[in-house]
């Protein structure tokens, strides 16, 4: 922060005491839910302590965000190794740091933590039949629900812990059905696995729970009520339920400031409006426009008028929005700030090392870490 404790621009604002009564709704909403926190969303030191002291579990994808983890007091214990995607040297680095669960959707890495994390507690993710989110994954993950059937009967005969079945409905996910339909297959999985005499012991539901952007989303006691009933129809008694909320938790809690670096009319008449933020740097989650931030300016009672809103880098596709209704003042001018709005999810832990010269997003922190 500066001497007159306006943020240097451009820098991500995050708020913990929204944070913690974010933590605090979710659990009301799904009272009987261990909520673990994906960090990816946030990496943020402070973040960490504060959902570690309020009783979360902690989603880790990298031996990085283990070491970040740990380095906050977090108990390995509370961990899950949740990427897919990972080496065997980091799997044994985070089976010596005293991780003990892990997830998997391939046989080949199956094999690797039968290895190199014997004994430890294994979570197989399937590709669920759930509708498209609006930043979706895609097939890059997770396998046919039959064959997480084969997969954990693997893992019991390789030695591990089965905890059970997980899926994920894709971020920012905007239909509370999709949750019902991935707990229906959850379910499928684990009377399949009964037959083999295999308990399942925890149903691992992922994240993807939305928030409000430009557009509205269900919130919260929706979401909660649909999955709990959905839970409690399908799943076995005493199953334990996983959350991996990210994006739920922080989205709303976190405020970039930036600042307009320059105006212009383009050859076909249309306004353009630069900040000194760009994909590169913090908003790599506009790219297809699937997430439209709310802004805000100081001119914001002056007459309003649509701009393409681009980023600072001389990369061409460093536009954020092009097709995406965008309306900003008429008198906007360089120097002038903005407000981007909901920015606590997937900014500052996108942005780059150093594109083009630009400093990876600064992150400051506001409120108590502690009550």
């Amino acid at each position: 922060m500066t001497d007159s404790n306006t943020p240097e621009s451009p820098c991500l604002v995050i708020d913990l005491d929204k944070v913690r009564a974010n933590y605090r709704a979710l659990h009301a909403a799904l009272p009987t839910a261990r909520i673990r926190f994906a960090v990816k969303a946030s990496p943020v030191p402070e973040i960490i302590r504060l959902l570690n002291d309020e009783g979360a579990e902690f989603d880790v994808a990298s031996i990085g965000e283990i070491e970040l983890a740990l380095a906050q007091g977090v108990d390995p214990a509370v961990m899950c190794y949740g990427n897919p995607i990972k080496k065997s040297a980091h799997i044994a680095a985070a089976y010596a740091a005293g991780v003990r669960r892990y997830a998997f959707d391939t046989e080949d890495d199956l094999a690797r933590i039968a290895e190199y994390a014997p004994g430890s507690e294994v979570e197989c993710r399937f590709l669920a039949s759930a509708p498209q989110s609006q930043t979706p994954f895609g097939t890059k993950f997770g396998c046919a629900p039959g064959e997480a059937v084969h997969l954990l009967v693997r893992a019991r005969d390789l030695g591990l812990t089965v905890v059970g079945p997980y899926f994920h409905v894709g971020s920012q996910q905007l239909d509370p059905s999709a949750w019902r339909i991935g707990i229906e297959q959850a379910a499928a999985i684990a009377e399949a696995l009964a037959v083999k005499d295999i308990p399942v012991s925890s149903v691992n539901i992922g994240g993807g729970l939305p928030i409000s952007y430009v557009d509205p989303a269900p919130g919260l006691s929706e979401l909660g009520s649909v999955i709990a009933a959905a839970a409690a129809q399908h799943l076995p008694e005493h199953t334990d339920l996983v959350v991996e909320p990210g994006r739920a938790l922080v989205g709303n809690t976190g405020v970039i400031h930036a600042e307009v670096v320059n105006v212009r009319v383009a050859p076909d008449g249309r306004r353009w409006v630069y900040l000194d933020i760009g994909r590169y740097n913090g908003m790599a989650e506009t790219e297809n426009e699937y997430i439209a931030y709310r802004l805000r300016t100081d001119r914001d009672g002056d007459p309003m008028a649509e701009a393409v809103v681009a980023g600072p880098t001389c990369d061409g596709d460093d536009v954020l929005y092009q097709r995406t209704r965008v309306l900003l003042p008429t008198t906007l001018r360089a120097g002038d700030p903005v407000r981007i709005l909901d920015t606590g999810a997937y900014t500052a832990s996108y942005s780059s090392v150093s594109f083009n010269g630009f400093p990876p997003l600064t992150v400051h922190v506001i409120g108590a870490e502690r009550e």
